[in-house]
């Protein structure tokens, strides 16, 4: 596991046996707010995310993100021993017996690994000041949390400006949420916010508004994916409410085979946004060729 030197110096010049404090009690403070933050799917009181596992905690330390508190299982104690000098000499650090700990994480098979993890919040603004860097993407409804985290994903790959969360929509914070986005969910942008205060802001700003559906409107590759736009995906069952389409300026449908009857939520999202990172790419390339033969 390559995990990032966080603050490595100062971690050092602890002692390591002393940085570990052991945790037997279940109703330790700290050990219920991580119990609380995985059951609710929400933040802590002062705006903490719990995660679990290996991956996610290394993606963490690699986006340079704040971990206030780390967990480690009994039986996980070599993975503590090599992780502890790359931890912040602020972050707590606490070991638990197996049973404890796997009591409070949500895995069924637990890597031995939780924390706490401090995310700076993101503005409505600070997504809209990058609306010529990429689309904006809109999770409007959707409640299934595998379809965010993969959107969370799709959206870094491919180059969006963030994602604006509307009203029902899943927490980002879910445990399937952050697991599915791989780290994106630490990198890229996002902010809740309802529908009815983001599309009077989006037209305030010059921001086209495209939906996907998956019964009618402009075929893909004919679509314009000039920036600044909005790509707004809707619910997994229902879509988008027929008065939030009647305010959208143009509508796109991914060609698919006539007896499939619709894609999942975060394929056809991920899709889209190949699409006009693609166009995007090209468009470019195309004028750095005929400005190269330009001045040839």
């Amino acid at each position: 596991m390559e995990l990032m030197k966080h603050d490595a110096k100062d971690a050092r010049a602890w002692p390591q046996s002393e940085r570990l404090r052991p945790l037997s009690g279940r109703h330790n403070p700290h050990l219920k707010e991580v119990r609380q933050a995985f059951r609710r799917g929400e933040l802590t009181a002062r705006g903490e995310c719990a995660i679990e596992g290996v991956k996610l905690v290394d993606e963490a330390l690699r986006s340079s993100q704040r971990l206030t508190a780390v967990f480690f299982r009994e039986s996980a104690r070599p993975l503590a021993e090599r992780l502890l000098p790359q931890l912040s000499a602020k972050t707590e650090t606490y070991l638990l017996p197996n049973s404890l700990f796997d009591s409070s994480v949500p895995s069924e098979n637990p890597q031995g690994i939780a924390a706490l993890v401090k995310r700076d919040a993101t503005t409505a603004a600070q997504i809209l000041d990058r609306a010529h860097a990429g689309p904006i993407v809109v999770a409007a409804g959707l409640q299934d949390p595998g379809n965010l985290g993969t959107i969370l994903r799709s959206a870094e790959a491919f180059g969006a400006a963030g994602i604006f969360l509307t009203e029902g929509t899943v927490s980002p914070y879910n445990t399937k949420v952050t697991r599915g986005s791989a780290g994106s969910i630490f990198r890229l942008p996002f902010h809740q916010i309802g529908l009815g205060e983001l599309i009077p802001t989006l037209r305030q700003k010059g921001v086209r508004l495209l939906a996907t559906s998956s019964h009618k409107g402009q075929m893909l590759p004919e679509v314009s994916w000039r920036l600044p736009l909005a790509i707004f995906i809707g619910n997994e069952g229902a879509g988008l409410p027929r008065e939030i389409l009647h305010q959208m300026d143009e509508t796109v449908v991914i060609p698919q085979a006539a007896q499939v009857e619709s894609l999942n939520a975060g394929v056809a999202a991920s899709i889209v946004l190949y699409e006009a990172a693609r166009s995007t790419d090209h468009r470019v390339t195309e004028t750095q060729r005929k400005a190269g033969l330009a001045s040839s």
